[in-house]
């Protein structure tokens, strides 16, 4: 993500409201990153990935810029986690402070975006507690963060997934979602999203 914003979230000249500690270096890359609360969760997540559910580093791509389109408007959303094993999408993650409940929605709508296909697994989570969601039910199938799938298991799910291109109507509309819940409706001060200049 870094480099990848022409334009902060709005006219605002005020950073982020997380408090900077320092730089750490990130498990999965080595990239060094802004060492804040909410980085020390991520970290903490990508440890939980490779030492207790069996990931390797080339399955997982932290900070996934997505792109959302919406009429002229773009902005770029990262995505935490993105998971793949043996070439496919089968897992996002998506990190925040507070509640749960009311990231189910744009996550989902993110898991349709992601890829041509649903991702078939989304995971929600504040770094305490997670919400493990089957992308195609929207339902919540596990929770907690020692119930992510590991490795094998997620494997085995990929095996049976439905893995059929998303339609462009549906494309559209999961766009619009995620640009009200993560653009539209964002704090002000948050700098891991950012609006794109129209054309």
């Amino acid at each position: 993500m870094k480099g990848a914003c022409s334009r902060p979230l709005d006219n605002n000249t005020m950073p982020g409201h997380h408090l900077i500690l320092g730089e750490v270096a990130d498990l999965i890359t080595g990239e060094m990153l802004q060492d804040t609360h909410d980085e020390r969760y991520r970290q903490e997540i990508a440890r939980m990935l490779i030492d207790l559910k069996g990931y390797r580093r080339t399955d997982i791509t932290p900070r996934r810029p997505l792109t959302i389109t919406v009429g002229e408007k773009k902005a770029i959303v990262p995505i935490d986690f993105l998971i793949r094993v043996e070439g496919i999408a089968g897992m996002i993650i998506r990190f925040g402070p507070g509640s749960l409940v009311t990231r189910h929605r744009p996550s989902l709508a993110v898991s349709r975006l992601a890829e041509p296909y649903q991702i078939p697994l989304v995971v929600i989570t504040n770094g305490e507690g997670a919400d493990i969601v089957d992308g195609h039910s929207g339902k919540i199938i596990r929770k907690g963060l020692d119930n992510v799938h590991h490795r094998n298991e997620l494997r085995q799910w990929l095996k049976t997934a439905d893995l059929e291109k998303i339609p462009s109507e549906r494309v559209e509309m999961e766009s619009r979602i995620v640009y009200a819940y993560e653009i539209d409706d964002a704090c002000p001060c948050d700098d891991t999203v950012c609006r794109l200049p129209c054309r």
